[in-house]
């Protein structure tokens, strides 16, 4: 799998380089972005960042800061768009919270969209694929915010013989159960609840899906989307009874932005680390 570099920044002694490729799962053109603090053939892990809705592969990498949490370590870190782009489906630009921007990390069924929107092998194959034979990494952690969140844990757990940890910030845990979550699921997978089961993550925990680490999350009590868009109460009521190891951090006064997830990256970051080495 092959990527052009668009542009390059030094930061922090590394490279911060936004990258686009071609997707075999989206059959497009996609973008991303990384930071590699050292040289590439001195890394050894990989932090995979999953954005939330209306974000591109430009936002975490411009405002949460990873870039100083990493410098000088062997863990490099990608942050790929969150959606096919351009694709010429009928009311995909209509609004912020599906289609362009919005592509919940689903693989979608329904007409128009089935072609195209399949995010969710998107990040399990060309990105981790795009890791391990572009760039040389084996040791792999997932993590992201608010739908990127929901994607991460989802992937976390139903692929957790690659990801030796997961974490999120302000995550859609119950999409079945909000209405973010419901518009979403129902426009790429169609009617049958049954198949919407396959990407919530509550949904998952009762099938038996575990991930590799504790699950850790951090949720802002001033977040304008919680509680009822992002249902943290609901996941860990479910982690409870399925006796599924996880860690919220509820904080006080913090918002959905990314004024919250710069204020406790580092924290994630080593969370993950840990793991990695």
């Amino acid at each position: 799998m092959k990527y052009k570099i668009l542009k390059k920044h030094l930061s922090f002694d590394g490279q911060t380089l936004f990258c686009e490729h071609d997707s075999e799962s989206t059959q497009t053109k996609m973008k991303f972005s990384v930071f590699v603090p050292k040289k590439i053939e001195e890394i050894d892990s990989a932090l995979i960042w999953l954005s939330g809705l209306t974000c591109t592969e430009e936002n975490f990498i411009t405002k949460a800061g990873a870039q100083k949490c990493l410098a000088g370590t062997n863990t490099m870190i990608i942050c790929p768009d969150t959606s096919p782009r351009g694709v010429g489906v009928a009311g995909e630009d209509e609004s912020y919270d599906f289609g362009s921007g919005a592509g919940f990390y689903v693989n979608a069924t329904t007409e128009g969209y089935k072609d195209n929107y399949k995010m969710y092998d998107y990040i399990t194959k060309d990105i981790v694929g795009l890791l391990k034979e572009d760039f040389q990494v084996n040791k792999l952690s997932i993590f992201g915010h608010s739908m990127g969140g929901h994607g991460a844990l989802v992937i976390g757990l139903r692929e957790s013989e690659l990801f030796k940890s997961v974490s999120a910030f302000s995550p859609i845990v119950h999409p079945m159960g909000c209405d973010w979550g419901k518009k979403a699921l129902k426009g790429y997978l169609g009617e049958d609840q049954e198949n919407w089961k396959k990407f919530d993550t509550c949904e998952l925990i009762k099938d038996g899906y575990k991930a590799q680490s504790l699950i850790l999350i951090d949720q802002g009590l001033a977040d304008e989307f919680y509680p009822d868009q992002l249902l943290t109460s609901e996941l860990e009521s479910t982690c409870q009874h399925f006796n599924i190891e996880l860690k919220v951090n509820y904080r006080q006064g913090y918002d959905h932005s990314y004024y919250f997830i710069s204020s406790f990256i580092e924290s994630h970051i080593e969370f993950h680390r840990s793991f990695l080495n």
